[in-house]
């Protein structure tokens, strides 16, 4: 399929995992894709990879939680393109993990910006963009751990991603009148590196998975970016402001 042909996609946090997955899928249906994150390595491997495959692929180094990075980001995307149809805001961390009561002030923002304010400063710039177009996609990344559950020592990252999936709806809802589409994902545990833990091998890290979801296995990344590519998609052009959980029914238990 060309779902995407010619279409001027950005994906955050697309150097690697998750978003480096999505940004392929979107390039191997004909998107001009366009990865932003912090790190200027992983981002150049990331593009090489993408373009040894055919790929039209740029990436622009870019801190999402820093407001004048993000404007910048979207003004090179517009001078290179001239109009953005899709956006993955896919960029966020774990952040520190502990008992809320123990986290610092700084720890706990960390986690709050890397992953609720990063996601609407993006939006913030995208929808700009979108608007003076008239129409326009945005998937945000949420989480299963959130809203649609909770875990012990993750309090910071529960409230921000639960913050990104409220904070979905309520754009969505602002912004449907003008042509501008906006739903989330919500992944459990993925075949990514944000879902091991320190010094954890990958099988070690499936094992453990598998034993908590009753579908028995750990998510591909394929499966997420599927579904972000479908939600991108004309296929889906009356979904609005749904969050998608993909879990293997962790969340059913």
């Amino acid at each position: 399929m060309q779902r995407f042909m010619n279409k001027v996609v950005l994906i955050t946090g697309g150097s690697t995992g998750i978003g480096l997955t999505t940004a392929r899928a979107f390039a191997r249906e004909g998107a001009k894709v366009i990865i932003a994150g912090r790190r200027l390595k992983e981002g150049e491997q990331a593009i090489s990879s993408l373009r040894a495959e055919g790929a039209q692929a740029s990436f622009i180094a870019t801190d999402v939680t820093m407001e004048a990075e993000v404007a910048h980001l979207l003004d090179e995307i517009i001078a290179r393109y001239g109009r953005l149809d899709v956006a993955f805001n896919n960029a966020g961390i774990i952040g520190t993990s502990g008992p809320v009561a123990a986290l610092s002030e700084d720890e706990w923002d960390k986690t709050i910006a890397g992953n609720l304010k990063g996601t609407w400063l993006s939006m913030k710039y995208e929808i700009q963009q979108m608007l003076s177009q008239g129409e326009g996609v945005i998937v945000n990344m949420g989480s299963n751990i959130g809203v649609h559950a909770t875990r012990s020592m993750l309090g910071a990252y529960a409230v921000a991603k639960a913050g990104v999936q409220t904070l979905t709806k309520a754009a969505a809802l602002d912004y449907i009148a003008s042509g501008i589409r906006i739903n989330s994902v919500s992944p459990g545990a993925v075949n990514a590196p944000m879902s091991k833990r320190p010094s954890e091998t990958d099988e070690a890290r499936d094992q453990r998975v598998a034993a908590t979801l009753p579908i028995g296995r750990i998510a591909q990344p394929e499966e997420v970016a599927n579904t972000v590519l479908w939600l991108s998609s004309p296929e889906a052009s009356f979904v609005v402001g749904n969050d998608i959980i993909l879990d293997g029914g962790f969340t059913l238990q």
